[in-house]
């Protein structure tokens, strides 16, 4: 039988039942674990776990940037959807997906690359981002490696989390043999633009709550 409970309720059982499922000692600890159990909260995937990658600076740069201002560039619109703007807004940052500028259509289609990947240029040549969350498209991650490689200015973090069974695991094999920048990543196939999109919001709640804002 059905029985109604109130949205903010729903939130804190589910998260009370993970924690209650995952108990101590849990492989991540602190904020760490708060982006985690986000994630498991979000693909209700217990799995994740032995997959998520947090590179030691994440959650403070993350954090940090977000509380400056940041820049966020995402990979698709469904992971711009899932970032709460109007919440970003107070604090100064911009949240794009560039995959249907104008601009990038015609990049890709004269260069013979994906528009995920004609993105990435898009952005980097007007400055690149604080923020880079990629949460669909390998060819946007490996992209923005390599601009990584040939000396652009680095973003703060990136949320890398392409999914699938072509590039997804190698493109984040390779974000996570560097350590200069930071990285929250889930290595191999799995990953997804709702799950880059709640580390987003993840880091927006820990920043607010350390800051007061």
């Amino acid at each position: 039988m059905y029985v109604a409970v109130p949205p903010l309720e729903i939130e804190t059982r589910s998260l009370a039942i993970i924690d209650a499922e995952v108990p101590e000692p849990r492989p991540f600890a602190g904020e760490q674990w708060v982006v985690a159990r986000r994630m498991i909260h979000t693909s209700a995937d217990f799995d994740l776990l032995s997959h998520i990658r947090f590179h030691p600076d994440a959650i403070q740069a993350g954090k940090s940037a977000l509380l400056a201002g940041a820049d966020i560039v995402t990979d698709t619109r469904m992971a711009l959807s899932g970032i709460p703007v109007r919440r970003l807004e107070p604090l100064g940052c911009r949240v794009r997906c560039l995959i249907d500028d104008p601009a990038v259509a015609k990049r890709a289609k004269s260069e013979g690359v994906t528009r995920a990947w004609a993105a990435v240029d898009e952005a980097m040549a007007h400055g690149g981002a604080d923020i880079f969350v990629i949460g669909n498209a390998p060819t946007a991650l490996y992209r923005l490696l390599d601009w990584m490689e040939r000396g652009a200015r680095p973003p703060k973090l990136i949320v890398g989390m392409p999914v699938g069974f072509v590039n997804a695991a190698e493109s984040k094999e390779l974000l996570l043999a560097q350590d200069a920048i930071p990285y929250i990543t889930i290595a191999g196939r799995k990953g997804g633009s709702s799950l880059a999109a709640c580390v987003i919001n993840a880091l927006l709640k820990l920043a607010r709550e350390k800051s007061g804002v």
